[in-house]
Protein backbone atom coordinates (compact mmCIF):
# COMPACT_ATOMS: atom_id res chain seq x y z
CA UNK A 1 0.00 0.00 0.00
CA UNK A 2 1.09 3.63 -0.67
CA UNK A 3 2.84 5.37 2.45
CA UNK A 4 0.81 8.45 3.45
CA UNK A 5 1.99 11.63 2.41
CA UNK A 6 0.09 13.84 4.84
CA UNK A 7 2.24 16.32 6.62
CA UNK A 8 0.20 15.30 9.89
CA UNK A 9 2.12 11.99 10.16
CA UNK A 10 5.03 12.32 12.29
CA UNK A 11 7.87 11.16 11.03
CA UNK A 12 11.72 11.41 11.07
CA UNK A 13 15.10 9.63 9.90
CA UNK A 14 15.83 9.17 13.52
CA UNK A 15 12.36 7.12 14.47
CA UNK A 16 12.68 5.33 11.55
CA UNK A 17 16.20 4.47 12.62
CA UNK A 18 14.41 2.93 15.74
CA UNK A 19 12.26 1.03 14.57
CA UNK A 20 14.76 -1.06 12.44
CA UNK A 21 16.53 -1.38 15.25
CA UNK A 22 13.49 -2.37 17.67
CA UNK A 23 12.87 -4.99 14.65
CA UNK A 24 16.10 -6.65 14.77
CA UNK A 25 15.48 -7.03 18.80
CA UNK A 26 12.29 -8.18 18.53
CA UNK A 27 13.15 -10.81 16.21
CA UNK A 28 16.77 -11.97 18.18
CA UNK A 29 13.98 -12.09 21.26
CA UNK A 30 11.32 -14.07 19.60
CA UNK A 31 14.08 -16.57 18.83
CA UNK A 32 14.57 -17.78 22.47
CA UNK A 33 10.59 -18.24 23.18
CA UNK A 34 8.69 -21.11 23.39
CA UNK A 35 5.87 -20.26 21.04
CA UNK A 36 2.53 -22.74 21.28
CA UNK A 37 -0.15 -21.31 18.74
CA UNK A 38 -3.86 -22.74 18.34
CA UNK A 39 -7.00 -21.39 17.98
CA UNK A 40 -10.25 -21.90 15.97
CA UNK A 41 -9.52 -19.34 13.26
CA UNK A 42 -6.39 -17.70 12.20
CA UNK A 43 -3.44 -20.43 11.36
CA UNK A 44 -3.61 -20.58 7.89
CA UNK A 45 -5.89 -19.06 4.50
CA UNK A 46 -7.80 -22.01 3.58
CA UNK A 47 -9.06 -22.04 7.82
CA UNK A 48 -10.10 -17.87 7.64
CA UNK A 49 -11.32 -17.90 3.86
CA UNK A 50 -10.22 -15.30 0.85
CA UNK A 51 -12.03 -12.60 2.16
CA UNK A 52 -9.82 -10.02 4.63
CA UNK A 53 -10.22 -10.80 8.22
CA UNK A 54 -9.23 -7.61 11.01
CA UNK A 55 -6.97 -9.22 13.44
CA UNK A 56 -7.87 -7.66 16.99
CA UNK A 57 -5.04 -8.11 19.96
CA UNK A 58 -4.57 -6.01 23.25
CA UNK A 59 -1.67 -3.15 22.90
CA UNK A 60 0.41 -4.11 25.06
CA UNK A 61 0.80 -8.02 23.72
CA UNK A 62 2.08 -6.62 20.40
CA UNK A 63 5.71 -7.35 20.77
CA UNK A 64 6.16 -11.06 20.39
CA UNK A 65 3.63 -11.11 17.39
CA UNK A 66 5.27 -9.38 13.96
CA UNK A 67 8.34 -12.01 14.23
CA UNK A 68 5.86 -14.82 13.68
CA UNK A 69 3.50 -13.77 11.87
CA UNK A 70 3.87 -14.74 8.80
CA UNK A 71 4.21 -18.26 10.01
CA UNK A 72 0.66 -17.91 12.05
CA UNK A 73 -2.24 -15.58 11.43
CA UNK A 74 -0.67 -14.41 8.09
CA UNK A 75 0.57 -17.67 6.45
CA UNK A 76 -0.25 -16.52 2.42
CA UNK A 77 -1.73 -13.74 3.05
CA UNK A 78 -0.76 -9.70 2.93
CA UNK A 79 -1.57 -7.62 6.19
CA UNK A 80 -1.44 -4.09 7.48
CA UNK A 81 -1.26 -3.15 10.60
CA UNK A 82 -2.93 0.35 12.41
CA UNK A 83 -0.23 2.26 13.54
CA UNK A 84 -0.49 5.93 15.27
CA UNK A 85 0.51 9.30 13.25
CA UNK A 86 3.38 10.32 16.18
CA UNK A 87 6.76 9.59 15.84
CA UNK A 88 6.11 6.37 17.86
CA UNK A 89 4.09 5.47 15.04
CA UNK A 90 6.83 6.06 12.58
CA UNK A 91 9.06 3.53 15.07
CA UNK A 92 6.37 0.85 14.76
CA UNK A 93 5.52 0.92 11.27
CA UNK A 94 9.36 1.21 10.43
CA UNK A 95 9.66 -2.13 12.61
CA UNK A 96 6.76 -3.73 10.57
CA UNK A 97 8.02 -3.11 7.61
CA UNK A 98 11.01 -5.69 8.89
CA UNK A 99 8.48 -8.01 9.54
CA UNK A 100 6.67 -7.90 5.88
CA UNK A 101 3.51 -5.60 7.18
CA UNK A 102 2.43 -2.59 6.02
CA UNK A 103 1.05 0.66 7.78
CA UNK A 104 -1.99 2.63 8.40
CA UNK A 105 -0.62 5.57 10.04
CA UNK A 106 -3.94 7.45 12.25
CA UNK A 107 -5.75 6.39 15.50
CA UNK A 108 -8.76 6.46 17.59
CA UNK A 109 -7.46 9.56 18.98
CA UNK A 110 -5.44 11.43 16.13
CA UNK A 111 -6.44 10.81 11.97
CA UNK A 112 -9.65 8.68 13.09
CA UNK A 113 -10.84 9.39 9.73
CA UNK A 114 -8.10 9.37 8.00
CA UNK A 115 -7.33 5.96 9.46
CA UNK A 116 -11.00 4.75 9.20
CA UNK A 117 -10.71 5.44 5.06
CA UNK A 118 -7.00 3.34 5.37
CA UNK A 119 -8.57 0.03 6.55
CA UNK A 120 -11.47 0.07 4.37
CA UNK A 121 -9.24 0.70 1.34
CA UNK A 122 -6.83 -1.82 2.33
CA UNK A 123 -9.98 -4.52 3.22
CA UNK A 124 -11.06 -3.96 -0.11
CA UNK A 125 -7.73 -4.72 -2.04
CA UNK A 126 -7.85 -7.58 -0.22
CA UNK A 127 -5.12 -6.86 3.33
CA UNK A 128 -6.09 -7.92 6.38
CA UNK A 129 -6.00 -5.49 9.18
CA UNK A 130 -4.24 -5.89 12.19
CA UNK A 131 -5.45 -3.82 15.28
CA UNK A 132 -4.98 -2.89 19.27
CA UNK A 133 -8.88 -1.80 19.58
CA UNK A 134 -7.55 0.11 23.14
CA UNK A 135 -4.75 1.70 21.86
CA UNK A 136 -2.68 3.72 21.12
CA UNK A 137 -3.25 5.57 25.19
CA UNK A 138 -6.06 3.43 26.15
CA UNK A 139 -7.47 3.23 28.58
CA UNK A 140 -6.26 -0.38 29.09
CA UNK A 141 -8.48 -2.91 28.05
CA UNK A 142 -11.26 -1.50 26.63
CA UNK A 143 -12.17 -1.87 23.00
CA UNK A 144 -12.87 1.48 20.98
CA UNK A 145 -15.55 2.38 18.77
CA UNK A 146 -13.94 1.98 15.52
CA UNK A 147 -12.83 -1.49 15.45
CA UNK A 148 -16.32 -2.18 15.43
CA UNK A 149 -17.43 1.03 13.10
CA UNK A 150 -15.05 -0.75 10.10
CA UNK A 151 -15.94 -4.30 10.74
CA UNK A 152 -19.59 -2.93 10.30
CA UNK A 153 -18.64 -0.76 6.94
CA UNK A 154 -17.07 -3.48 5.62
CA UNK A 155 -18.81 -6.52 6.59
CA UNK A 156 -15.52 -8.00 7.83
CA UNK A 157 -15.16 -10.89 10.73
CA UNK A 158 -12.80 -9.75 13.56
CA UNK A 159 -11.03 -12.65 15.03
CA UNK A 160 -9.78 -11.73 18.61
CA UNK A 161 -5.49 -13.27 18.88
CA UNK A 162 -5.41 -14.10 22.88
CA UNK A 163 -1.44 -14.02 24.27
CA UNK A 164 -0.58 -15.77 27.82
CA UNK A 165 3.45 -15.14 29.02
CA UNK A 166 4.59 -18.14 31.30
CA UNK A 167 7.28 -14.98 32.78
CA UNK A 168 7.48 -11.14 31.40
CA UNK A 169 8.27 -8.10 32.81
CA UNK A 170 5.54 -5.74 32.59
CA UNK A 171 6.62 -1.99 31.73
CA UNK A 172 5.35 1.17 33.95
CA UNK A 173 2.98 2.50 30.66
CA UNK A 174 -0.49 3.26 30.44
CA UNK A 175 -1.32 -0.44 29.10
CA UNK A 176 1.16 -2.38 31.25
CA UNK A 177 3.49 -3.05 28.49
CA UNK A 178 4.53 -7.07 28.43
CA UNK A 179 8.33 -8.03 27.52
CA UNK A 180 8.49 -11.71 27.72
CA UNK A 181 11.33 -13.31 29.47
CA UNK A 182 14.06 -15.09 27.60
CA UNK A 183 13.67 -18.67 27.43
CA UNK A 184 9.85 -18.19 28.55
CA UNK A 185 6.27 -19.52 27.15
CA UNK A 186 4.16 -17.70 24.96
CA UNK A 187 0.72 -19.28 23.94
CA UNK A 188 -0.83 -17.26 21.09
CA UNK A 189 -4.94 -18.08 20.44
CA UNK A 190 -6.86 -17.35 17.79
CA UNK A 191 -10.42 -17.06 19.06
CA UNK A 192 -13.77 -17.75 16.78
CA UNK A 193 -14.87 -14.62 14.43
CA UNK A 194 -16.98 -12.09 15.43
CA UNK A 195 -19.62 -10.99 12.81
CA UNK A 196 -20.71 -7.22 13.18
CA UNK A 197 -23.64 -7.03 11.12
CA UNK A 198 -24.28 -3.61 8.81
CA UNK A 199 -27.33 -2.64 10.62
CA UNK A 200 -27.20 -1.96 14.01
CA UNK A 201 -29.29 0.07 16.59
CA UNK A 202 -26.92 2.12 18.90
CA UNK A 203 -27.73 -0.60 21.58
CA UNK A 204 -26.97 -3.08 19.63
CA UNK A 205 -23.43 -1.44 18.88
CA UNK A 206 -22.49 -1.02 21.82
CA UNK A 207 -23.12 -4.58 22.78
CA UNK A 208 -21.44 -5.54 19.87
CA UNK A 209 -18.44 -3.72 20.99
CA UNK A 210 -18.56 -5.16 25.25
CA UNK A 211 -19.11 -8.82 23.60
CA UNK A 212 -15.74 -8.05 21.77
CA UNK A 213 -14.16 -6.38 24.83
CA UNK A 214 -15.45 -9.50 27.16
CA UNK A 215 -14.13 -11.99 24.41
CA UNK A 216 -10.43 -9.96 24.23
CA UNK A 217 -10.18 -9.36 28.06
CA UNK A 218 -11.21 -13.55 28.32
CA UNK A 219 -8.01 -14.22 26.93
CA UNK A 220 -6.04 -12.23 29.11
CA UNK A 221 -4.50 -13.73 32.53
CA UNK A 222 -4.11 -10.46 34.59
CA UNK A 223 -7.68 -9.17 34.20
Amino acid sequence: MAKSKSTNIKTSRTSRIVGYLAAIIMKAWSMTLRYEVNGQRGFSKPEIGEKPVIFALWHNRIFTMPPIWKRTGGMGRSSVVLTSASKDGTILATAMEIFGLGAIRGSSSRRAVSALIGMKKALREGFDVCVTPDGPKGPRYTVQPGVIKIAQATETEIIPIHIRYGAAWRLNSWDRFFIPMPFSRVRVSFDAPHRIPKDLSPEDFENARLALEKCLISGSDDC
